[in-house]
């Protein structure tokens, strides 16, 4: 099981607090604000709707079986972070471990993807809050727009240098964190005052063309969405105090804290509203307080704070994003018009515009195809890319369990990388899941841009006679930044 690994003998090692020229302000207060804000968002705001339609009352299991997924993924983080205590995440771990250019881009590229897919999801969640928020009835077509509209605003945001520190984002877990909070509380009011039936609870109900197992899987694969951003702090490790000793308690303690809120949301959801009410509805949580108690008054801003809570993700996301293909093109994996910085503003307009290309076209994909719940395919496919990612990290903890180094380090074990390895494949394969094929479809095709770009930057350099063997640190070791759910 997971343990303090000590350094080796004759090493001294009083903690992993390395030279690093950032400022380690860190403390335990300030990185639990940060990993529960992180985590908190988009996903339950928009998909307890989409996670019952799949199995019905018991809307709160595949939450907690995502819990379970990610705490075992969150035991190969902290392994990897008070091993190695830099920025970078899974990208540094990858090619500590394999030294391959073209895999350290693969995993940095899909963790770049991931932002972007997130972060229109999150813009659709935002349009279908607003189109709530002020009472409006909005066709499939308008709330594309708006979400368009919104992801141009992120764009400007982003192409200003917007960014926020850690102690903005205090402010900022607090607001979505009201939200949530909001919720259980009138939800358990209506559950005392016999206005819901919690019998509801342990009811599964599960789609016609669908086994229990499958169900279940097919759930879980969307409530994984929910609890992504836990990873994130591992790119604050340069800037955390002492970060072997406070990084294993807090992650997690604050994936314990979201696994509760994210638990007692889907009791309430499901307590208070019928399953056909919640399926295939973009604003679950809102309809959850309309239902639990009409006319009250602050009922009303909770569209307005889900919609502070998706704006947030979306930002932080593709600003994520932007700044990871802008490294890349910076360290020559990508196109070199990639990394052109605006000489005022000081950012990378052209990742940021390409980025934002990307996501707009998702958005529209997504909106004109009539198959599938929109936020659910978006949703669901960020979850592919870093389940595979996650799967991948629990393989290189295990494969660099023979690298020794001067701090003492959190231990993992040998077990749960195993389990953790298992359980991201299991929700990645298609036969196992139950995704849609519009997930594997919109995932793949954006892997195939990225590897176009590479093989094209690949051929042009080597033309060039630039290419003097492969970096040591690629793009995705220096320059990957945040990601949230």
């Amino acid at each position: 099981m997971s343990s303090i690994t000590r350094a080796p003998a004759g090493r001294p090692a009083p903690n992993s607090e390395q030279p690093t020229e950032l400022k380690r302000a860190i403390g335990p207060k300030l990185l639990l604000l940060f990993i529960v804000g992180d985590i908190l968002g988009t996903g339950v705001y928009a998909l307890t709707g989409q996670v019952a339609a799949e199995v019905g009352g018991a809307a709160w299991l595949p939450f907690l079986i995502a819990f379970g997924v990610a705490l075992v993924t969150a035991f190969s983080y902290l392994e990897l972070v008070t091993k190695y205590p830099q920025t970078a995440g899974a990208a540094l771990y990858v090619h500590k471990a394999f030294g391959v250019h073209f895999v350290t881009f693969i995993v940095t590229f899909i963790v770049m993807c991931s932002g972007i897919t997130s972060a229109s999801t999150a813009a659709r969640a935002f349009a279908a809050n607003l189109a709530v928020g002020i009472d409006v009835e909005l066709g499939n077509g308008t709330i594309m727009l708006i979400a368009m509209g919104f992801m141009l605003l992120v764009m400007l945001i982003n192409f200003r240098g917007v960014s926020e520190s850690v102690k903005a984002n205090v402010v900022l877990t607090l607001v979505e964190l009201s939200g949530l909070v909001m919720v259980i509380l009138i939800g358990l009011y209506a559950i005392t005052g016999g206005n819901a039936d919690f019998s509801r609870v342990v009811l599964f109900e599960t789609p016609g063309d669908k086994t229990l197992l499958l169900s279940i899987s097919a759930a879980t694969s969307l409530a994984f969405f929910a609890m992504v951003g836990f990873e994130d702090s591992v790119n604050m490790a340069e800037e955390t105090k002492d970060p072997s000793r406070i990084f294993p308690r807090v992650m997690l303690t604050g994936l314990g804290i979201t696994a509760v809120i994210y638990v007692l949301v889907a009791l309430c959801a499901v307590a208070v509203v019928p399953i056909g009410e919640l399926a295939d509805n973009e604003t679950p949580l809102v309809t959850v307080v309309e239902t639990a108690a009409p006319g009250f008054p602050i009922g009303s801003l909770l569209p307005f704070i889900s919609m502070f809570a998706v704006a947030n993700s979306a930002l932080i996301n593709m600003m994520m994003a932007s700044r990871l293909l802008y490294g890349m093109a910076k360290q020559n994996v990508l196109p070199g018009f990639l990394s052109k910085v605006h000489a005022k503003n000081q950012t990378p307009w052209a990742s940021i515009l390409f980025t934002t290309g990307l996501s707009l076209l998702l958005i529209g994909y997504v909106s004109l195809s009539p198959e599938s719940p929109i936020v659910a395919v978006l949703g669901g496919t960020t979850s592919l890319l870093l389940l595979t990612v996650f799967a991948v990290v629990n393989f290189v903890v295990l494969k660099l369990r023979r690298d020794t180094v001067r701090q003492n380090h959190f231990h993992a074990g040998s077990v749960l990388p195993v389990i953790g390895i298992s359980a991201c494949l299991w929700l990645v394969l298609p036969w196992s899941s139950g995704r849609g094929s519009e997930q594997y479809s919109i995932a793949g095709a954006l892997l195939v841009i990225g590897v176009v770009l590479w093989a094209v930057t690949f051929v042009v350099r080597r033309r060039r006679g630039s290419l003097e063997g492969e970096p040591t640190e690629t793009a995705a070791a220096q320059d990957e930044t945040s990601t949230t759910a």
